[in-house]
């Protein structure tokens, strides 16, 4: 008995987007709170609020630039593990799972720089990647069913046990780990008091390794968060930053594959600003790889990993001086449709990575493209992965030409919290000889 408001439009986004009204998520984000509880992603109001400034320095330009040192590490492990899949081969040429290679990679990639530990040291690594992966499956089993929303009746009699049993595993993961950083932050802090040595904001930074949660640790320490708190958002990130980037690098190597003109031009940006060296490659290079850039976004136009977001009015509210939103009421706010929306894109099914050339850009509405949300409740992480996906793509390109297998036009996909593919998503590469 709940109304609904639909929006596919930009001009509409903007609206609901920037309403300090709409700020609260909708009820079916309350399925998630098993898991994630009320951390950035699910809470609203003052806790909201204050979580967003506490969390906001974590993606500072300085802890980036450590970042950026995971993403060359783990971007060469994934290039060697593609040679080895390479030299097993007689005819020089490889086919390769997305769907089965890409997920570790980011996995790794927010592990190391979410909590500071390498997940493929661990020997519950491989569990925590299969249960992490269970939490939309568990989201959209309760989705389906209306009867499902009703907490007693999903955990009496459907599949809510296992949900909770498959938290409790997550959850005593991510404890461990944080258990575990608490005790080196502290360690750390009582050499530094007893050598008195300063420590100002530029030492922080330049730590060998800088986790999101040494600011959550920090902010402990001062009486800002409480051990839960550190908890929500620690799994809050691992869920929003794993498999959402995991789909943006699935179908972009997709996209490179079938466009092989376009792969091309992405090859030679590349070795036009980038040297041989991988080792070197930095933030500043990245940021020179305009064309690289535009096709990654496109990319994320035609295939954006979050397909809808949803808000519920905090009161009511008259939409466009025109519209009136009772209190409660969802709004709906379809991304993948105003992407592909003709208003704002000509022949909007077609792939065109000269669609955000800036001439293009500066004469479009600017909430035609929002793969990372806008407005206050955007995407704290987008720079971080969009340095995550380029990384990838630079290591990937300067070593191999891939060629496709999955064509765009053959894609089924599945409904749920991101946009995913029914079928298994693969392409050829080969070793490049240039």
């Amino acid at each position: 008995m709940t109304p609904v408001f639909n929006i596919i439009d930009a001009k509409d986004a903007e609206l609901a987007l920037n309403d300090t009204r709409l700020l609260s998520k909708s009820f079916v984000y309350s399925f998630l709170h098993p898991f994630l509880k009320t951390g950035l992603l699910t809470s609203s109001g003052k806790k909201w609020h204050n979580r967003r400034r506490l969390l906001t320095p974590t993606f500072h330009f300085n802890i980036l630039l450590q970042f950026m040192e995971v993403f060359k590490r783990e971007s060469m492990a994934f290039v060697e593990l593609l040679n080895g899949r390479l030299q097993t081969v007689s005819d020089c040429k490889a086919t390769i799972s997305l769907s089965e290679l890409i997920p570790r990679f980011t996995l790794n990639n927010i592990c190391e720089t979410a909590l500071g530990v390498h997940l493929d040291d661990l020997s519950d690594g491989d569990e925590y990647r299969k249960q992490i992966s269970q939490v939309e499956e568990f989201f959209i089993e309760r989705i389906k069913n209306p009867l499902m929303s009703f907490d007693f009746i999903y955990h009496h009699f459907g599949p809510g046990k296992h949900y909770v049993k498959s938290m409790k595993k997550l959850h005593a993961f991510s404890e461990g780990i944080i258990e575990k950083r608490r005790k080196v932050l502290g360690d750390l802090l009582q050499f530094q008091e007893f050598n008195k040595i300063e420590e100002d904001e530029k030492n922080i930074y330049r730590k060998q390794r800088y986790a999101m949660l040494d600011s959550l640790l920090r902010a402990e320490r001062e009486g800002l968060i409480d051990h839960a708190g550190i908890c929500e958002e620690v799994d809050t990130f691992m869920f929003e930053a794993f498999d959402t980037t995991s789909m943006n690098l699935i179908f972009v190597l997709m996209c490179l594959a079938n466009y092989a003109d376009m792969q091309k031009k992405c090859y030679q940006e590349i070795q036009e600003h980038v040297g041989d060296d991988l080792s070197k490659l930095d933030m500043q290079q990245l940021a020179s790889l305009k064309y690289l850039e535009y096709f990654l976004k496109e990319t994320q136009r035609l295939y954006p990993s979050v397909p809808a977001i949803s808000r519920q009015c905090s009161e009511d509210i008259v939409f466009d001086e025109k519209i009136l939103l009772p209190k409660g009421t969802f709004v709906s706010i379809y991304i993948r449709d105003i992407h592909r929306n003709p208003k704002y894109y000509e022949e909007p099914e077609i792939f065109k990575p000269e669609r955000f050339f800036p001439q293009q850009v500066e004469h479009r509405h600017p909430f035609a493209f929002i793969p990372f949300s806008a407005g206050q409740r955007n995407c704290i992480g987008q720079k971080f992965a969009m340095l995550e996906m380029k990384t990838l793509l630079v290591y990937v390109l300067k070593k191999f030409i891939l060629e496709p297998i999955t064509k765009p036009e053959s894609l089924r996909f599945s409904s749920g919290l991101l946009l995913r593919t029914s079928t298994n998503v693969q392409i050829q590469l080969k070793a490049r000889n240039e």
